[in-house]
Formats: C-alpha cells, structure tokens, sequence
C-alpha cells in the first residue's frame, strides 16, 4: 500500500511537469497527442472484460505511463533551464 501511495505521489509531480511542458513553446511534437491518447485511456467508459480489475490496473498503469512520458521530455523542458526549475521539479 506504501508503494502506491508513492507511485501515485510520483505521478503527481510527473503529470504537474507534463502539464507544464504542454505549454512549453519548445514542447515535443508528440507530447499533445501522447496526452490525448492518455486521456482517452483514462475517460474510457469500456472495461467490458472485469469492471473492477479495469479499475485496479488503472491505478498502477496510469503513474507508470505518466512517469515513462515525464522520463522523455527534453531535459531543457523538465529541468525548467527557463527559471522556474522548482516549478518543474517539484
């Protein structure tokens, strides 16, 4: 339980730095659409298999892709080289 509760802490920096990034006029070309899809993912209304385990997985798949796309941003974008670095990093 510990464990989640950091990953879920992780993913909080890590979706507060794409958010950032998003806005950022050097952002990669494929980070919009990469948020896209992942809002898609989120928002899903069809966990037609089993409902509750489409949940469950959602709570650990969710952190570890938010801190995978966080993990490719340019460093210039996620290190903050504009000033506002304890922005970015949290």
């Amino acid at each position: 339980m510990i464990r989640l509760i950091r990953l879920w802490r992780l993913a909080g920096r890590d979706l507060r730095v794409l958010w950032l990034a998003l806005w950022h006029p050097r952002r990669p070309i494929w980070l919009w659409p990469a948020m896209l899809l992942l809002a898609l993912y989120v928002l899903d209304p069809f966990n037609l298999a089993i409902p509750a385990l489409g949940v469950l997985d959602d709570f650990v798949l969710l952190p570890l892709i938010l801190h995978l796309l966080a993990g490719l941003l340019p460093a210039a974008i996620r290190g903050g080289s504009t000033g506002s670095s304890a922005v970015f990093r949290g």
